[in-house]
């Protein structure tokens, strides 16, 4: 009998280690098999609805058996109904990648061509041995992706960012930019929404530093989270939104919605990149400028890059207190010099003084994460901005993770400042 694929343990509904070469092929001319009848009989299937699924099934069922006849292999059940199920998510699904999608122990998902996936489990990639059939399949599959959000990829739009039904974000490379053939970048979707409680149990923070956070939201403090690619920022800002009073009304502005917010007065707004003649592209800028119009509460940036930097900290002065953002730096101070650069790319034209300034009165707190080398993401620093003195921006550290002992502190004389700001949340 054929080495066959075991279940993961912990993985979750229809996940399993992929695939030795013989079971590639059996599920490919099962595949064809699969493909010349619904040629035949010109079934048609609605990706959206049920629509010829049970009919495909039965043929799938029909034709594995013929295959596996024809291989001379035996196969038991549970072995059979494997089979079947990847054969089916080649046809209403996304084919070797929709067992990781599937899979709750999955983060990300990683395709460096044809023959290369990996995953990030708890902050750790490894590989897996699921691959496409060859690069045809491969681009078959990103079309799947792109075709039903009217987006397009090919060489002369080689990049193109997209959201798979279940929320997903993803991002596809394609020749000539990707040299070794389509590349995918998946950042799962979680169904169930990480609060702060996950957080400290995972000792990602403190619950003096929860306390903390959870307090600046309450009061209505614009909160900057700073960190690199893959640091747990987007993550932060959507518990963090989860301590907006049910009254406010909130806008988030994104380029992939990826915000969970379970506040009932929530207007998702989403960016729009050109995608074909006469389709014009909606910037993160365009739509903070209009949501300015709409009476927002707070308005909730997924990321700052660009010259929307300069509404966002009009926003931030002008009445809607509590408003959020991310942006990519390493510590705050190093974000504090690039949103004073993206102020400059979006035409705020000042003496560098007068920009920090600016910035000092609109950002009242900065949550830097990181990904440490364990794979883990934590809290690294909470720091408020204490105004100015001469040409610097003034911080005073709240709480600090020292990697050393891996222990989370309050920091000096701000301690009293972090008790503070704690015990007028509570009020």
């Amino acid at each position: 009998m054929m080495p066959w694929p075991e279940p993961r343990e912990g993985a979750g509904d229809g996940a399993h280690v992929t695939l030795s070469a013989l079971y590639q092929d059996l599920k490919f001319r099962i595949l064809d098999l699969v493909h010349d009848y619904i040629e035949r009989r010109g079934a048609a299937l609605d990706h959206d609805g049920r629509a010829g699924v049970e009919d495909i099934r039965r043929e799938i069922a029909r034709a594995t058996s013929l295959a596996i006849a024809g291989a001379g292999i035996a196969l038991n059940s549970a072995e059979r109904q494997q089979l079947c199920d990847d054969v089916m998510n080649e046809i209403v699904g996304f084919g070797p990648l929709q067992p990781l999608l599937n899979d709750e122990t999955v983060d990300d998902i990683i395709v460096n061509g044809h023959d290369r996936i990996y995953v990030e489990r708890q902050g750790v990639l490894e590989p897996v041995e699921a691959c496409f059939r060859d690069r045809t399949h491969l681009s078959n599959v990103i079309q799947r992706i792109v075709s039903p959000l009217g987006r397009r990829v090919d060489e002369s739009s080689p990049f193109v960012d997209a959201r798979l039904p279940d929320g997903s974000r993803v991002n596809v490379a394609v020749p000539p930019v990707a040299i070794d053939g389509p590349a995918i970048s998946i950042r799962k979707f979680k169904r169930v929404p990480l609060t702060m409680r996950d957080l400290t149990g995972r000792q990602a923070l403190s619950p003096e530093m929860a306390e903390c956070l959870e307090a600046a939201c309450r009061q209505r403090r614009n909160i900057l989270v700073s960190g690199g690619t893959g640091s747990g920022k987007t993550t932060l800002l959507n518990i963090l939104s989860s301590f907006i009073g049910e009254k406010e009304r909130v806008i988030t502005i994104e380029d992939a919605a990826e915000l969970q917010l379970r506040s009932p007065h929530v207007l998702r707004m989403e960016t729009r990149e050109c995608c074909g003649e006469g389709v014009a592209r909606i910037t993160a800028r365009d739509i903070l400028r209009n949501a300015l119009r709409m009476r927002p509460d707070r308005i909730i940036l997924g990321e700052v890059r660009g010259g929307e930097a300069v509404e966002m900290l009009q926003a931030m002065t002008t009445g809607h207190d509590g408003s959020m953002s991310t942006l990519h730096a390493n510590n705050p101070q190093d974000a504090v010099k690039r949103l004073e650069l993206l102020l400059a790319f979006g035409g705020l034209q000042a003496d560098p003084r007068t920009v920090r300034r600016q910035i000092a009165s609109a950002i009242h707190m900065i949550v830097q994460v990181q990904r440490y080398a364990d794979g883990l993401r934590r809290i690294s620093r909470i720091s408020e901005i204490a105004g100015m003195e001469g040409d610097v921006v003034l911080f005073d550290d709240l709480f600090a993770h020292d990697a050393a002992t891996g222990r989370f502190t309050a920091v000096g004389r701000a301690r009293l400042a972090g008790l503070a700001l704690r015990e007028e949340g509570r009020r």
